[in-house]
């Protein structure tokens, strides 16, 4: 899926959401842990109950990796799902990958090879040659780690280099533009750090930018859109826990649709105000 493919989604949904399926097998309602894969059956009632509001999907890979093999057949399911189901929408692993090139590559074939995720989150501390194995698959995309959500962010994200002036993740987002393009490169943005918007959109203009932290982690998606919208709409704006477990009970997939379509109904008021549908 490229750039504008990915765009018009956006429109015909008029939703720029992702959801992520952060599948806690310890939180899902317990009448699913008598069927023969609980993570599975309720990713696959999220997923039915919240496609028609959702342009991506984003399942963290520690929710299943956490269960050994068990969980790593409910990923494969829930991937397979998708892609058979649902075929227009925006498949993430969030897996926060990023090694020395040979493990970097048998990373890229795992998840665009064998899996055939759309993107994959990539660390970029490693440097060039840890991410670049990720760009060799056509049409698919790196989410590179910029500036994150959480409180921790500010024990090295936010260092100045002396010589520059500029920030860690500002030199994460100048230098990897030598790597990839707004076609094959997106960028991860707290939305808890959305005031940092406006300046991100300076350096990268462009590029599609996936925002977690919105709901449970009290980020504001207004104004996320306000400071991080651009022609394309540019945005992936995720939340897990405030629309998978709406509900714990019975009815979590209703609850689930009713949290997203009410998400989606605010992304499309932001979206007509800045005349992108």
């Amino acid at each position: 899926m490229n750039q504008q493919q990915l765009f018009e989604e956006i429109q015909k949904k008029r939703s720029f959401l992702c959801v992520g399926l952060d599948t806690d097998i310890q939180k899902i309602p317990q009448h699913l842990l008598e069927t023969s894969d609980p993570v599975f059956s309720f990713n696959k009632e999220i997923i039915d109950a919240t496609a028609e509001f959702s342009v991506a999907y984003k399942p963290n890979l520690a929710f299943y990796e956490s269960l050994g093999s068990k969980g790593l057949v409910s990923l494969e399911k829930t991937v397979s799902y998708i892609k058979e189901n649902y075929p227009e929408i925006f498949l993430i692993a969030d897996a926060k990958r990023g090694d020395i090139g040979n493990t970097s590559n048998l990373y890229a074939r795992a998840f665009f090879g064998e899996q055939d995720f759309d993107a994959v989150t990539v660390a970029p501390y490693m440097g060039e040659d840890s991410v670049k194995p990720f760009m060799t698959y056509p049409g698919k995309w790196v989410i590179l780690l910029a500036l994150t959500s959480n409180k921790g962010a500010f024990d090295f994200q936010f260092i100045e280099d002396r010589e520059t002036g500029d920030k860690l993740f500002e030199t994460v987002l100048k230098k990897s533009q030598e790597w990839g393009s707004e076609e094959n490169l997106m960028y991860v943005v707290g939305a808890t750090k959305a005031e940092k918007l406006k300046e991100i959109r300076e350096i990268v203009p462009n590029h599609f930018l996936l925002v977690p932290g919105v709901g449970a982690q009290g980020g504001s998606l207004e104004e996320v859109a306000h400071n991080g919208l651009n022609s394309k709409c540019g945005l992936l704006v995720n939340s897990s826990r405030g629309i998978i477990y709406a509900s714990g009970e019975v009815d979590f997939a209703e609850k689930a649709k009713e949290a997203a379509r009410e998400v989606q109904l605010e992304m499309e008021v932001l979206l007509q105000e800045a005349g992108l549908i």
